[in-house]
């Protein structure tokens, strides 16, 4: 029964989070543990949601990934709260208005793609200076307040569980069914393995690779409007360290690089790790530098041995 538990990939992100949620009671001496673990969860939605999309993306195949992300999240967050106006009314007018953004870089991202054939790292790049220049003539010095409800709505807990986690579990928990039981998330996994075969078995290969980097567009957008209502306004910045962190979340929570195999629940794993070890690191009075080194480091070890147990199969 153990096992076959640990022989899960997904199982190893949670034991990371596990030891080292550990690790940082054991030094303050159990002082805020809860506190922490509530911090875990609301900060690990937000990784989650652009995660699932960065993983949509990968598990095309090898070279897909959307780098315009931490720009299209910037650019959404101003878009959501000048729309909403801080009027409470507008609220879902404002999370439709940045979805539509982001579901415009999702498409620009593949019309790059295809117009141009150049390989998705570069284009997705492009864009991402294109759409940073527009959110920075846009929304630099954006002083608006998100609404009182929406500021209100991300920042709810019930019985000790933000009300973010809980919609981001429902959330995870419809992206595993679209993978496994649809037919578009069938589609994805099956032009990761080849996409030649996927295209002569009646795959629209184009079609779903557009919806595919539209649909990440479209979560960084919901992203960058849910970031601006927990962090009380918008901000050109507020997405930077989501470029790191959606690629790491699905490399570390079991999801493959060359495509065709995803991991659903290991993005919840590999995010309250990568949170928790930040909250850690910031514990022990890590400077800033050597946290983005040590995350780094990790990503590259866990790519190494994927890399490895390939080459001995």
């Amino acid at each position: 029964m153990v096992r076959a538990i640990l022989a899960k990939p997904w199982i190893w992100s949670f034991i990371g989070a596990f030891l080292v949620f550990i690790a940082t009671i054991i030094f303050t001496r159990g002082v805020g543990a809860g506190g922490i673990v509530t911090a875990a969860l609301s900060l690990a939605v937000f990784t989650v949601i652009v995660g699932t999309g960065q993983m949509f993306v990968i598990s095309l195949g090898p070279g897909n990934v959307d780098l315009s992300l931490p720009a299209n999240i910037g650019l959404a967050s101003a878009v959501a709260m000048k729309v909403m106006g801080g009027n409470d009314s507008m609220i879902i007018v404002g999370l439709v208005a940045a979805l539509g953004s982001g579901l415009l870089v999702g498409f620009a991202n593949y019309a790059l793609i295809r117009a141009l054939r150049i390989p998705p790292i570069i284009a997705t790049l492009s864009s991402s200076f294109i759409v940073l220049s527009i959110d920075i003539s846009y929304g630099r010095g954006l002083q608006i307040k998100p609404p009182p409800g929406f500021a209100a709505f991300t920042n709810i807990q019930v019985l000790g569980i933000p009300i973010l986690a809980i919609v981001g579990i429902l959330f995870s928990v419809a992206a595993g069914i679209a993978l496994q039981r649809m037919l578009y998330g069938r589609s994805v996994l099956a032009i990761g393995q080849n996409m030649r075969a996927a295209w002569l078995a009646g795959i629209p290969v184009e079609r779903v690779r557009m919806i595919t980097y539209m649909l990440s567009g479209a979560l960084g957008g919901l992203n960058g409007a849910l970031l601006a209502g927990y962090f009380r306004g918008a901000s050109v910045d507020i997405g930077n360290e989501y470029l790191l962190s959606s690629i790491a979340v699905v490399v570390i929570g079991g999801t493959s690089v060359a495509g065709g195999k995803s991991n659903v629940p290991g993005i919840w794993g590999a995010a309250l790790f990568l949170v928790l070890l930040l909250t850690m690191l910031n514990t022990f009075g890590v400077s800033p530098g050597l946290r983005l080194l040590l995350t780094g480091l990790i990503i590259v070890s866990v790519i190494t041995a994927a890399g490895g147990q390939k080459q001995a199969r």
